[in-house]
């Protein structure tokens, strides 16, 4: 076992104490391997199915860590987040288990399953701006003026512990695993899994993966230092033109490899699962599989797990991916 960096604010210690956390409210997510998506990309695929969470998606294991560890007058005054859907339905999904009023902010034109849930579990939603960082941009100042209890996506040692849960499942059912592909938005995920792997598991590589459309997190990780980037893709769960702090602090110390994978690839990827696990899963879902199989020549005969980070797609947007017929981007026979 080989031990993280102790200045850290994260640590294997404070994931184990955030799975005690959740444990009464979350199920370990099933880890299924399948033959026919480990012949198209030439390895051993393990998908581990975050995607049947209760608000579809991994994030709602940090939420709830945080929102248990919150004091009683931060609960009082109420939490506030900015969000694509995702770590929003987190945050309403735990403010509601502990009674805490939560309010998402969500650029406008957000994906209207991720903003009907996050209303349904009692979050007040406020559309601004377009994208997700013009959303936080505003978060910061209501946050400031109104003493609400700012939750960022990425910058939360309690967000990152919590989620690090996914990967102790993980290397729990496959102890022997060569690499974990994560998706990476802000980078909680995917900082959690380096963390978690390199502390229990210091063999197995995690492959980090974002979108060539949403590249900031990459960008900063390569030049070491924050980048901004355009911000084109679809998959909302990646749609971020900046980086956040502590996951990259993370990431620059213990992550493998970063790749980016097109807007095609992970709509192919989104129409593989569906064939293939007969799972839904939204672009940021499918990206690790995008990333496997473009990686497939360097993973040929590895053992591999991709996290299927979420399923929350919208109608709209399945019919639309499923409507391309005829594009070469959807021939789920085995790659060459």
């Amino acid at each position: 076992m080989s031990g993280l960096d102790p200045s850290l604010p994260v640590q294997l210690a404070d994931v184990l104490a955030a799975r005690r956390n959740i444990a009464p409210y979350l199920q370990p997510t099933p880890m299924y391997h399948y033959f026919g998506l480990s012949t198209m990309a030439g390895c051993e695929i393990w998908v581990k199915h975050e995607n049947h969470q209760p608000v579809g998606a991994f994030k709602v294991r940090g939420g709830i860590n945080l929102l248990a560890n919150l004091p009683e007058e931060q609960r009082q005054r109420g939490v506030i987040t900015a969000s694509t859907g995702n770590h929003g339905q987190s945050v309403a999904y735990a403010a509601r288990l502990f009674g805490v009023r939560a309010i998402v902010a969500v650029p406008k034109g957000a994906n209207p399953a991720k903003v009907a849930s996050m209303k349904s579990l009692g979050a007040e939603v406020v559309f601004h701006g377009v994208d997700f960082d013009e959303a936080r941009e505003w978060v910061e100042v209501e946050a400031a003026e109104q003493g609400y209890r700012y939750i960022h996506s990425g910058n939360e040692p309690l967000l990152i512990a919590g989620v690090g849960t996914c990967t102790l499942e993980v290397l729990e059912r496959q102890p022997r695993l060569d690499a974990i592909i994560v998706p990476v938005g802000m980078g909680s995920g995917v900082a959690a899994a380096c963390l978690v792997a390199k502390t229990i598991s210091p063999q197995t590589q995690i492959i980090a993966v974002q979108a060539e459309e949403a590249p900031a997190a990459y960008l900063s990780w390569r030049e070491g230092r924050p980048v901004s980037s355009h911000m084109r893709t679809f998959a909302e769960g990646l749609a971020t033109r900046t980086s956040a702090d502590l996951p990259q602090e993370i990431m620059r110390r213990y992550l493998d490899e970063f790749v980016l994978v097109s807007e095609d690839e992970m709509r192919r990827a989104i129409v593989t699962l569906l064939a293939h696990t007969r799972n839904l899963a939204e672009g940021a879902g499918a990206a690790a599989l995008a990333a496997a199989i473009k990686l497939r020549h360097r993973l040929q005969e590895k053992h591999v797990a991709i996290i299927l980070s979420g399923g929350n797609i919208s109608v709209e947007q399945l019919r639309e991916i499923l409507a391309a017929e005829g594009a070469p981007s959807f021939n789920l026979s085995p790659i060459e």
